[in-house]
């Protein structure tokens, strides 16, 4: 049972992940099912893991980037 529900994650997540690359290039969104799918694949194997944590910090950093910061405050 344990091996079937890890083989329904990996084909789940690897069909997101190609749902998602075709979706980059078509309407639709994407980036969300490409995410989806990374986090599926994340708990069986290392580099989706490491990707996954790499696409995460590059989120926060352009999330950081588009804030107003707290010096241009007018009094």
């Amino acid at each position: 049972m344990h091996k079937a529900k890890r083989l329904v994650k990996i084909v789940v997540g690897f069909t997101l992940l190609l749902l998602g690359a075709v979706l980059l290039f078509t309407p639709g969104p994407g980036w969300p099912v490409v995410f989806a799918g990374l986090v599926l694949l994340a708990a069986e194997f290392i580099w989706a893991r490491r990707l996954l944590d790499r696409l995460k910090s590059q989120v926060e950093r352009v999330r950081t980037s588009l804030r107003p910061s707290n010096n241009t405050e007018k009094a």
